[in-house]
């Protein structure tokens, strides 16, 4: 069983026929509601499981709290909307203690502010494992909203930061001390505190030379082959920019660290198509604005699959992020 594929038939089953708001419903990084004409609800849910998606072994509840928030913020950024609010299904265990339960929603509470989010309530029940289940709305004018089908052949693909700091972040918890100094403690910001580019997708949703976008949360190999199989196209994909921690453990390994930052996942970047005689400009704008770069890692081309030229040589690339269903059986 395949992540996508079960979302496909999930689709096929509780898609509605005929539903006069709904814009956009399964399939992409948030569902669009048009309550108005002057503007779109993009809706989105996300669940962590303990055992899944953390482990309090490798974060606090906090910490936990806080990538929950995250994860729905950075859905809503995808599609180039300001998040509006939130709500909270929690699973809580027996063993769990209600100092423990607090420290989750400071968490939580603190990557609301952040992002802009009001916790608006929720549900509270007894799990056999501790589940967070955010539902999160946001706004987005009908003219700013970018999904992930408008991509085009020609069209070139960027992401709006380094890639593979999560990954780093991940195996820096697991074994402390596998990174020096600040490179560790950056690796462990972006695995336990990552930051949802809220700004940066509204600011690359207003320009109509983006034509696509999403964002980052199961690895760039894994998720461009999702835009492109959104957008009926295929990629070519020749430069990846690397954070640093994934770049020194990747060398550190004898990895390569390209290689190493398109399998991560988390990294919670923005992916981006955009229309080629106008990206230069966007990118000088973009790096005004936010004093950073926006990366080009490739184009969209003609036909199906995805290439990574690399060192002078072509080569088929394959998805190697996350896949919830696909690790599970990897895992058992």
């Amino acid at each position: 069983m395949r992540e996508d594929d079960l979302v496909a038939a999930i689709r096929a089953i509780v898609e509605p026929a005929g539903a006069a708001r709904l814009v956009l419903g399964i399939g992409d990084d948030a569902a669009l509601w048009q309550p108005s004409r002057s503007h779109r609800s993009a809706i989105t849910t996300d669940a962590l499981v303990e055992g899944v998606h953390f482990s309090r072994s490798l974060m606090s509840f906090h910490d936990a709290g806080w990538r929950a928030i995250a994860a729905n913020a950075s859905d809503l950024a995808a599609m180039g909307a300001r998040p509006v609010l939130a709500t909270i299904a929690l699973g809580i265990p027996p063993e769990a203690t209600q100092s423990e339960i607090v420290e989750l929603y400071h968490g939580m509470a603190a990557a609301a502010a952040v992002a802009g989010l009001a916790i608006a309530g929720g549900d509270l029940t007894r799990a056999p494992a501790l589940t967070i289940a955010v539902a999160a709305v946001g706004e987005v004018r009908p003219s700013n909203v970018k999904t992930r089908s408008g991509g085009r052949p020609g069209q070139v693909v960027a992401v709006t930061g380094p890639l593979g700091a999560a990954r780093a972040g991940l195996e820096a918890a697991r074994s402390p001390g596998t990174l020096d100094g600040e490179l560790e403690a950056e690796a462990l910001r972006a695995f336990r505190t990552p930051q949802a580019r809220c700004a940066e997708g509204r600011f690359l949703a207003a320009s109509r030379n983006v034509e696509a976008m999403m964002d980052l949360s199961d690895g760039l190999s894994t998720d461009l082959a999702r835009l492109c199989d959104a957008s009926g196209c295929g990629a070519v994909v020749t430069d990846v920019p690397v954070a640093g921690p994934a770049r020194a453990l990747a060398l550190a390994r004898g990895e390569d660290p390209q290689r190493f930052a398109l399998a991560g996942g988390e990294d919670f970047e923005l992916l981006v198509a955009v229309r080629p005689r106008a990206f230069a400009h966007l990118a000088a704008r973009f790096h005004g604005r936010f004093g950073r770069a926006l990366h080009r890692i490739g184009t969209l081309r003609e036909g199906a699959g995805m290439t990574f030229s690399h060192g002078g040589i072509e080569e088929p690339l394959r998805r190697t992020g996350w896949d919830h269903f696909e690790a599970a059986e990897a895992r058992s």
